[in-house]
C-alpha cells in the first residue's frame, strides 16, 4: 500500500539553513523507526507570507508493507 506523510517547518530568517537541517532529521526519523524500505518520491514546496518564504512543507510518498 502507498502512503503519504507530510512534515512542515516555519522558516526563521537567518536560519533557514538550520531549519531545512532539523526537517531533514525529522523525516530521516520517522523513515527509520516507520521502518520504510521503499521510498517513491519526496518533495518540497515552499510557503510565502507577504512575499518572503516562511516556512516549508514535505512530502513522502512511500510503500509500506
Amino acid at each position: 500500500m502507498i502512503k503519504v506523510k507530510t512534515f512542515t517547518n516555519e522558516l526563521k530568517a537567518l536560519h533557514a539553513m538550520e531549519e531545512i537541517h532539523n526537517l531533514d532529521t525529522q523525516v530521516n526519523q520517522f523513515i527509520e523507526s516507520s521502518n520504510i524500505q521503499n521510498v517513491i518520491s519526496v518533495s518540497d514546496s515552499c510557503t510565502t507570507g507577504e512575499g518572503s518564504s516562511i516556512g516549508i512543507i514535505r512530502v513522502l510518498a512511500y510503500e509500506a508493507s
